[in-house]
């Protein structure tokens, strides 16, 4: 038999991987199969919030309207992600992820059902819109635990930079064909369009091996609840982590997304130029996934959180009354430091945590970085009449600097990378081990930005 090791081995220091290494994931079976049903479910699902808004808008909905079915959606992604965490460890990342993306199909077959048949009332909308939510917060966790079983070890952070590479393109490219398409079409046939991809992204699940079926749980669901917490502050780096980050949420990027619309209105040219902004942050972020392809930084963790620091170059430009090639460029940094923190830290995660509790402590982690985002939203308003819009951007721009400093600065932080598994990219390659009998499915989520879905 043939030693295929030295393919997954660490580049020397200096040298570039070549593009054979850089995509020796895409030679994994089982992840390309899900590579290709997450990123068609991911562009129709991109697609589908834009389609929902003008569905609500055509509908005789004003503002007001479109808030409440936006928050439909919103709400239950927060609530439901930590029972989707210890359900997924309960009965397996696959099996969850399944029902999930089946329930999210139904939905969306349902709302274009209803738009073809008339002007929906809008309570049949928020309903149908909340279970779709409800079953994203299924699959968040879910999918933090199922990469690692599907890839090998030395290939992991490429899959994480991969996936965070199509969520991002998809960002980009779902609300320019969703927009175009609404026109055209209706909201009703995009919305078919994104329950054929959540079917595509079944089938693709189901083509996965099936694994041992986990043991039979004596513990009660909230006893599950609290050893996934253990879990989760029991690393001190973890938590350390994701209070960053949903600070960063409140303070920093929810005033962004609020603020930096207002000031484009007012200097920049309008939501043409927003436009622009939001689409090279897009772009930064599949630049930073495609640079993180077949590297392996040293010390993953310290690196993720020292790329966070990006996220405060686009208030900043605000803040000072920069001119939009300057906010463009702190776009893209802040995009590049998106997916190398993100790739970077559902890496360690996910090699640092036991399988058996991986899903809980993702939906920990998740919910961290969820659950301020919309409270950061609703003050940035208010803060910024009392304050006015470049104070409260340049006050967020220098917490995360601070922050990124306080944080860089907390040992465990910069002794992570020594307590987690040796990377196999050190040494010769072998196949991940085969699940104890009762071991969950082989399974970060990134921290999120408080616009993630």
């Amino acid at each position: 038999m043939p030693d295929t090791s030295r393919r997954f081995r660490r580049p020397a220091p200096g040298s570039r991987p070549g593009p054979a290494a850089r995509l020796a994931v895409l030679r994994e079976r089982d992840f390309r199969r899900f590579f290709l049903g997450y990123a068609t479910s991911l562009l129709g699902s991109s697609m589908a919030s834009v389609a929902v808004t003008f569905a609500v808008l055509g509908a005789g909905g004003g503002g007001t309207e479109v808030g409440a079915v936006l928050a439909a959606r919103t709400l239950p992604l927060v609530l439901v992600l930590l029972v989707g965490g210890v359900v997924s460890d309960r009965l397996g990342s696959r099996r969850v992820m399944l029902a999930a993306d089946a329930v999210r199909c139904l939905t969306q077959a349902g709302l274009a059902a209803v738009l073809f048949a008339r002007a929906p009332a809008l309570w049949t909308l928020i309903a149908l819109v909340a279970l779709w939510g409800a079953a994203e917060a299924l699959f968040t966790p879910a999918l933090g635990a199922l990469v690692p079983g599907i890839t090998r070890d030395a290939v992991l952070s490429d899959a994480n930079a991969l996936l965070g590479m199509v969520r991002s393109g998809a960002s980009i490219v779902g609300p320019v064909l969703a927009g175009l398409l609404t026109a055209a079409v209706g909201a009703a046939v995009v919305l078919a369009l994104d329950a054929a991809s959540y079917a595509a992204s079944v089938v693709a699940l189901l083509l996965l091996p099936r694994t041992a079926p986990p043991a039979a749980h004596t513990a009660s669901f909230a006893a599950e609840l609290r050893e996934g917490w253990t879990e989760f502050r029991s690393r001190t780096w973890v938590w350390v982590t994701s209070v960053h980050y949903c600070l960063f949420n409140f303070v920093v990027w929810a005033p962004f997304l609020v603020l930096g619309p207002v000031l484009a209105q007012r200097r920049l040219g309008g939501a043409s130029a927003w436009g622009v902004v939001m689409a090279v942050y897009g772009a930064g972020a599949v630049a930073g996934g495609l640079a993180l392809l077949g590297r392996r930084p040293r010390r993953p963790v310290f690196t993720a959180t020292a790329a966070s620091l990006g996220f405060a170059l686009p208030p900043a430009a605000l803040a000072a009354g920069r001119s939009l090639p300057w906010i463009c460029a702190g776009a893209f940094a802040a995009g590049v430091g998106a997916a190398v923190s993100g790739a970077l830290s559902t890496t360690a995660i996910q090699r640092q945590v036991p399988r058996e509790a991986l899903a809980r402590v993702s939906a920990y982690e998740s919910f961290g970085a969820f659950v301020l985002g919309p409270a950061g939203l609703a003050a940035a308003g208010p803060l910024a009449a009392l304050a006015g819009a470049p104070r409260v951007l340049a006050l967020g721009a220098a917490w995360q600097v601070a922050a990124v400093a306080v944080v860089l600065a907390v040992p465990e932080v910069r002794g992570a990378d020594r307590g987690g598994a040796a990377d196999p990219a050190d040494g010769p390659e072998s196949p991940p081990p085969a699940p104890a009998p009762g071991a969950p499915d082989p399974a970060a989520p990134a921290p999120a930005s408080c616009t993630d879905p």
